[in-house]
């Protein structure tokens, strides 16, 4: 069967047209444009005009692509930006007109488990595996944890890359004062995913979304970005974190030279790294040295988002 899934979240709108047999996803395409539709929304509560305007183009972009390839079924999702909007109706309204669905404003724990079945599709696991996928998207970031069975529990918290960065992280590079006060707000937010995740029970960490797969482009010094490569791929925690660092105290312009930096991550990637580096360092700690890596998975929301699909249509 095949299916489209689009996923708008604060940073990007992303599409997937995929065909789907026996639960095994197979890509006929898939998109990533930058859109920032959350631009302002944690100081205004609103929606900008240009961001609404960058979404719509992306948006008829991808009507197009979608009656290309035969008109297939299709999903959209957008998460924390939209829940977040006081004029969402704006947007729900444009998105409608131009691709005939009304978008789903998702809930982060519906939002967090799409993304655990997307991520543990393609990444095997064991019956005793107790796995904790992190979504870290732009303004919201998901810890789901599960089994092979289904889901044990998620949270999702208002911390995210676009967010940060907006809130925290205003210089170039940014100041140590700067960073700490943000790392005291990750630390506070985890705490809080923590009463509700048993952090102490992971057995392995797969990261999604697009800080993770560019941290872990870094840390492999990669000559470009290069999704074989990156997905399946296990870092130490003392990896991310020295990926993390280097990428939170570059300057923009350093940032925008690397090979594999999308420049929509430019100014956004320091805090994104911060927030993941913090995660993986306090699972460590949590589970006693137990857990040490990481790995990073190229399938997350999308790809549970078009296994919805087929059994919404089963």
């Amino acid at each position: 069967m095949r299916c489209a899934a689009i996923d708008c979240g604060t940073n990007s709108i992303r599409l997937l047209i995929a065909d789907v047999e026996d639960g095994v996803l197979t890509d006929v395409v898939r998109l990533m444009r930058v859109v920032r539709l959350g631009e302002g929304v944690d100081a205004t509560g609103r929606l900008s005009d240009g961001a609404l305007t960058r979404t719509f183009a992306a948006a008829q972009e991808y009507a197009v692509l979608i009656e290309e390839h035969g008109d297939p079924p299709l999903r959209f999702v957008a998460t924390s930006a939209t829940r977040d909007a006081r004029n969402r109706q704006d947007f729900v309204d444009g998105i409608r007109a131009r691709l005939g669905v009304d978008p789903e404003v998702i809930t982060g724990d519906e939002e967090a488990r799409l993304s655990f079945e997307g991520a543990s599709s393609v990444l095997a696991t064991t019956g005793d595996d107790t796995v904790l996928v992190i979504d870290l998207g732009g303004g919201s970031t998901e810890f789901v944890a599960g089994t092979a069975s289904g889901l044990i529990a998620a949270r999702s918290t208002n911390m995210g890359c676009v967010r940060f960065t907006e809130r925290f992280l205003q210089s170039d590079p940014p100041t140590e004062r700067q960073i700490d006060t943000m790392r005291a707000e990750v630390e506070r937010l985890i705490d809080e995913a923590a009463a509700e995740v048993p952090l102490d029970r992971i057995t392995s960490i797969i990261g999604v979304a697009g800080t993770v797969t560019t941290v872990t482009a870094h840390a492999l010094r990669l000559p470009r970005y290069q999704p074989e490569r990156i997905h399946g791929a296990e870092l130490s925690v003392e990896a991310i974190q020295a990926a993390a660092s280097e990428l939170l105290h570059l300057t923009h312009e350093e940032r925008a030279a690397l090979p594999y930096m999308h420049p929509g991550r430019v100014d956004v990637i320091g805090a994104g790294a911060l927030i993941w580096a913090s995660i993986v360092e306090r699972v460590e700690a949590a589970t006693a040295g137990r857990v040490r890596s990481a790995l990073t998975s190229e399938h997350d929301i999308l790809d549970g988002m078009a296994l919805s699909i087929v059994k919404r249509n089963g």
